[in-house]
């Protein structure tokens, strides 16, 4: 496994040259940490390797882009830079299948921010919450993936996906009221999803 920066470099420089060597190292050492990624986004596991594949690819096409000289730490910040082509992949894909999704069009219509309640996501698990996320259908998913994991703004996700921020806020929070009915039967508690802020 590789290490140190200056194996992981070489690595970088091979990829660049487009030597096919480096390019499965590669492919080796950031196929499980991209599947996590797709995973988030997408249920359907051809669909994630579909995705995390074409993800593959624009990293591949466009790793002379990685500025690794401006890093202390070069694979986490090629970690960085690759999620955010990853999830880029993965809006990209929604937009693309975002007119007809499960039967399921966004929703431009608002609801109430879910009330607070007792938390139960203390006896839960890591995989059970993803688990939970997942069973989300795709609008809700890519939202609530969209603004609790990834950090962006309502704004972001509305330019991102093509929607209104309206329809953002309100497919956040049927996200959240669907994942505490889902934790809400995990655990036999009231689970308590952060409100829209």
């Amino acid at each position: 496994m590789i290490e140190s920066n200056s194996q992981i470099l070489a690595l970088i420089e091979g990829c660049r040259s487009n030597d096919r060597t480096s390019q499965k190292e590669l492919y080796t050492m950031l196929k499980d940490y991209a599947m996590k990624i797709c995973y988030r986004y997408q249920n359907n596991l051809e669909q994630v390797e579909e995705i995390m594949n074409e993800g593959f690819i624009k990293l591949f096409k466009n790793i002379h882009q990685f500025e690794e000289s401006r890093h202390t730490d070069i694979l986490a910040s090629l970690k960085g830079w690759f999620k955010r082509i990853l999830v880029n992949t993965c809006i990209d894909h929604y937009r693309k299948n975002a007119s007809y999704i499960n039967g399921q069009m966004l929703s431009e219509d608002t609801e109430n921010i879910a009330d607070r309640q007792e938390s139960g996501l203390d006896i839960l698990s890591y995989k059970e919450i993803i688990e939970a996320i997942r069973l989300l259908s795709p609008a809700y998913r890519t939202v609530f993936n969209l603004f609790v994991i990834e950090g962006l703004t309502h704004e972001e996700i509305a330019s991102q996906l093509g929607i209104s921020v309206g329809s953002s806020k309100s497919n956040l929070s049927k996200a959240r009221e669907n994942l505490r009915k889902i934790l809400t039967k995990k655990t036999d508690h009231k689970a308590y999803v952060e409100p829209i802020r």
